[in-house]
């Protein structure tokens, strides 16, 4: 089991309703991420459109992406739409050389959010190398309940994608700081850069990756394209 995990947390720029395009610059980023984890924002393949068509794991539109992994070694944690019972949800894709799965649903809805989608049933993770990976979406991390729950099936890792408008950069720090410190646990968040739908003329970026006591390790800017690579050491909690 090794003792460190290389995780990228990437924001590129994001096409409207373009899974296709999407999924190419999701491939470009894993490439040059040199990372064995790449994450992405939420809805990262779609853009945050609450009307945008579900994403199926075996979606032909993902297959650049999925040889990208296959090339690289990587796992890539996207952001998509998918279908569930009855309604279809917000999640986490789990992309790597052998295909597409779907890791996570989002738990915890906004308002609107709610409207189209149900809720996730329970926390996950996804085990890397021997890293448990928990897994989040953007309004999971200010649920304290959640992060209580997700770091209670033993991760070392809390993971998420986000989409904050830009004057919230500051309280999506505060609440990866706050998971961090409060579990012992890396925290790693991709939070989406550039326009995007749902209002979100402009969005916080500032993507980053926080260490187990709450210490920011490194932070992306506010632009779109961003890709930040970095080394996490197992903690010995």
């Amino acid at each position: 089991m090794p003792e460190t995990l290389t995780i990228a947390v990437a924001q590129p720029l994001s096409v409207p309703h373009d899974v296709a395009a999407n999924a190419a610059a999701h491939a470009r980023a894993v490439r040059s991420a040199a990372a064995r984890v790449v994450v992405f924002p939420e809805l990262s393949l779609t853009g945050y459109e609450l009307d945008a068509e579900t994403v199926a794991p075996g979606d032909a539109r993902l297959d650049p992406l999925v040889a990208a992994c296959a090339e690289t070694g990587a796992v890539a944690l996207a952001g998509a739409p998918v279908d569930g019972d009855g309604a279809p949800h917000i999640a986490t894709l789990a992309v790597d050389g052998s295909g597409v799965t779907v890791a996570y649903r989002k738990m915890y809805l906004g308002a609107e959010e709610a409207v189209r989608f149900a809720p996730g049933g329970q926390p996950r993770l996804l085990d890397v190398d021997g890293w448990r990976l928990g897994l989040a979406v953007c309004k999971d991390t200010g649920v304290p309940e959640h992060a209580a729950a997700t770091a209670g099936l033993g991760i070392d890792a809390y993971v998420a994608g986000t989409v904050k408008h830009a004057h919230e950069a500051e309280l999506q720090a505060e609440r990866a700081r706050r998971i961090a410190a409060g579990h012992g646990v890396w925290v790693a968040v991709a939070s989406f850069a550039g326009a995007t739908g749902g209002g979100f003329a402009e969005t916080a970026g500032r993507s980053g990756v926080w260490a187990p006591g709450g210490e920011l390790v490194a932070q992306a800017g506010p632009e779109s394209g961003a890709v930040l690579t970095t080394k996490l050491t197992r903690s010995s909690r």
